[in-house]
């Protein structure tokens, strides 16, 4: 029996910041009020000529490096992404030519903001087939290009980021011990961009009416964000047998301040251990977790044997979780 472990971690963020007084020019808001509702504090924007593939490319070379593994090596890519450079081909393809994984197969995925812990799962169940042994994992995202700057309640949250890991086959008592996914497809309405696809094609009404932007019911979203996370993660302990105590790292979508203390308070552990980059990155989506991850590992937070989860909820709905075994 295969178990497949995190053996490189890396992310990129875009050089251009966009701090709270820089959205003071833009919209009627203020910096203590962002700071106060979300603990956003700036987000990072990409340039006009990055796009989703290029800054995943960053985050996955960065991984391999950590690795210490070729990109020859890889036999598969996948890549969790809500702003793909174009409907198709995938961005994953996009990025498997960047990178010169030619002998990798390679796909997208898309969960919104869950989209890293789904991708997590589809290769962590590849590594424990057998069918594969080397896999990149990549949650990647140019939210700026489908953000409505005239809508307050959307515009202050998200951020562009990538965020990579590589999982290799390796022994059974550690790495990913196990994954929970979930969905509710009644609650699409909650988050969502409703033009640009088939129901509602590209048009010149479609652009007017910004019906290509993110469109989010904010405290519908919020309530059912902080159940759902709260549910994910105990579900998570209950299968390895473990508590809220015995966890090392909490490392969740890094969505809300506020949806992050009630998800804490909920499972009654110390602030501390809770990994948190939201305040200078803001709503990366698929991007957060594998961000805050490679934040953490790199800044030695991260010891062999340490019990990680790793959770994450989004539109679709949907949400799950990871645990880790260090």
């Amino acid at each position: 029996m295969f178990r497949s472990k995190i053996i490189g971690t890396g992310s990129y963020a875009p050089a251009k910041i966009m701090t709270n007084h820089d959205l003071e020019e833009i919209i009627s808001t203020s910096d203590h009020w962002i700071a106060e509702r979300t603990g956003i504090r700036e987000r990072r924007i990409a340039s006009k000529n990055e796009a989703t593939s290029d800054l995943a490319a960053i985050a996955a070379e960065r991984a391999l490096e950590y690795a210490g593994l070729d990109p020859m090596e890889l036999d598969l890519i996948v890549v969790a992404t809500s702003t793909p450079d174009m409907v198709f081909p995938s961005t994953a393809c996009i990025v498997q030519d960047k990178i010169g994984a030619r002998r990798a197969a390679a796909f997208d995925i898309s969960a919104a903001c869950s989209g890293f812990i789904y991708a997590l799962a589809v290769g962590d169940q590849y590594v424990r087939s057998g069918t594969f042994s080397s896999v990149l994992i990549i949650g990647a995202e140019v939210m700026s290009r489908i953000i409505d700057w005239t809508d307050r309640g959307t515009c202050i949250l998200f951020g562009d980021g990538a965020g990579a890991v590589v999982l290799k086959r390796g022994r059974v008592d550690s790495g990913i011990l196990s994954t929970h996914l979930h969905s509710d497809g009644a609650l699409w309405d909650l988050i969502h961009v409703p033009g640009g696809g088939s129901r509602i094609p590209p048009s010149i009404d479609v652009l007017e009416r910004k019906l290509n932007c993110i469109k989010m019911k904010g405290s519908e979203t919020f309530k059912v964000a902080v159940r759902t996370l709260a549910d994910a993660a105990w579900e998570a302990l209950k299968a390895n047998n473990l508590r809220p105590s015995d966890l090392d790292l909490l490392i969740p979508h890094q969505a809300n301040m506020r949806i992050i203390k009630a998800v804490v308070e909920k499972l009654e552990i110390r602030m501390d251990k809770v990994v948190m980059n939201l305040d200078r990155f803001g709503n990366t989506s698929a991007a957060s977790i594998p961000m805050a991850l490679d934040e953490a590992a790199r800044e030695g937070r991260i010891r062999e044997g340490n019990f990680i989860l790793m959770e994450g909820f989004g539109g679709g709905l949907t949400w799950g979780s990871a645990m880790v075994k260090w």
